[in-house]
């Protein structure tokens, strides 16, 4: 566990009842939803700040930092 990182990578997805987010990197489960992908995004920010507010930063354990995040589809 290193540092806390200044910002977070995080993975909207879009699903036919809405959106849901959550951060990369980060062990344990903040997810946040919404009917946007805004929505979605502020949700999973109040969800991380409210973690840390409640249970304190060494709450959150990180991975290694993750530089980027990609998305790809195979066909199998």
């Amino acid at each position: 566990m290193g540092n806390k990182p200044n910002s977070l990578k995080i993975i909207i997805e879009k699903h036919p009842d809405g959106y849901v987010a959550y951060p990369v990197g980060i062990k344990g489960v903040v997810v946040g939803q919404g009917n946007s992908y805004e929505e979605a995004l502020r949700d999973v920010q109040s969800a991380i700040l409210f973690h840390l507010e409640t249970f304190g930063p060494e709450a959150l354990e990180f991975d290694e930092p993750v530089l980027e995040a990609f998305v790809a589809e195979a066909v199998v």
